[in-house]
Formats: structure tokens, sequence, C-alpha cells
């Protein structure tokens, strides 16, 4: 965001779903001590489901009032004064994400792309995974920016393509006549019979 302090009159909230939400008035004596303090109250809080569904929870009317947008503000312990609050710019950006004008993918023959807020670009990241698996997981490696198949990222969309490959094992015809990873195993099974032949010659002719 910019420079200039964003303005905010309301209430706070708390999303955690382990606690029952609630609100008082500040001059109500309901309550003698904040049950939430710190971290644990949110101003301005955004949720995104699993099914992509988008929620902006606000407990201020006025952050988004043309009066609040267009306010001048001194920040705390600056001198310099800004023209406008950073309201406007603080709303725009938010709204472009929950309305899906930002951090929204989609997959196209398994292909990410990025809405930009006018077309979609190519989506380009290093942490998507592909994932081969019959009761467990076969082949699991991250993926070149070209090849995308599912993904899930704090702030976007989340991506998941499915598509059904058949795997067999090779036949016996198939395989590389010596492979070098098993070439400890031909040592141990040459070196057991090795062992054996010079254990029956001394057994046999030594007295």
């Amino acid at each position: 965001m910019g420079q200039a302090p964003v303005l905010f009159r309301g209430i706070g909230h708390s999303v955690n779903p382990a606690n029952t939400l609630h609100t008082y008035k500040p001059k109500d004596q309901t309550f003698k001590s904040s049950l939430l303090t710190g971290s644990a109250i949110s101003l301005v809080s955004v949720v995104q489901a699993r099914n992509n569904a988008r929620v902006l929870i606000c407990g201020s009317l006025d952050l988004f009032s043309n009066r609040f947008l267009r306010y001048g503000v001194l920040k705390s312990g600056s001198s310099n004064k800004h023209d406008k609050s950073g309201n406007e710019q603080f709303v725009t950006e938010i709204s472009k994400w929950v309305f899906h004008e930002r951090g929204h993918l989609k997959v196209f023959s398994v292909e990410i792309y990025e809405w930009s807020g006018s077309s979609w670009r190519p989506y380009v990241a290093d942490d998507v995974q592909v994932q081969f698996y019959m009761m467990s997981p076969y082949v699991l490696k991250n993926l070149p920016t070209d090849e995308k198949v599912e993904y899930q990222r704090l702030g976007y969309t989340s991506l998941s393509l499915s598509k059904q490959i058949p795997v067999r094992p090779f036949s016996h015809n198939e395989y590389e006549r010596f492979i070098p990873a098993a070439f400890p195993y031909y040592g141990a099974s040459f070196s057991t019979m090795v062992g054996f032949f010079i254990f029956t010659v001394v057994y046999l002719y030594n007295k």
C-alpha cells in the first residue's frame, strides 16, 4: 500500500472459528476487561473458502465513505501531511481481491494463468507440484513453469486438476540388462556364491 495512513472508525472483530464472536459498546461496562487484545483483534479480514468464494469482513462503514477517501491525514510521528488518506488505494485493492479481479487463477490444458485486472497472463511459480499415485504416491515433484496441475497459495484461488493416466510396470524384457542401481545386489549375489564355493572346498579337502 502507499505511504498515506488508512483511516478507520468502527469496531474490531475476531474470525477465529474456535471462539464465539461478540461485540460491545466502548462505554458499556458489561465487560470489565477486554477479552480480545493485540493480534487477536482484526479491523478488516478477508476469507477464502474451499470453493474459492471470498468474503470481506469489516467493522467500519466509514472506511468506505467518500469523506474518509478524500480526507487529509497527518501520519503519527511525522510532520508531513497527506492530502488524501490511503483509504482509496486500500479499498480499491481489497475490492479487486474480493471480486476475483486479483489473485484469480484458472486451469486450461494444464496451464495456469493469473488475472491481472484486464487480461489473463501466464502465472510463474516454482512451487507447483504434480503427483502420480495408486494407493500411495509413486511420483511427487515440482513442475516447471510451463506445466502446472495442482496449486494452493495464500491469496490465490486454489486449483485442482485430476487426470487419469494408466501406469503399468515394465515387462521382464523391457528392463535394461544390467541396472546400475542394482550393482550392489549383483556383487552380494556373486560374493555369496564364491564364499560358498570356498567354504565347500575347505570343508571337503581340508583335514
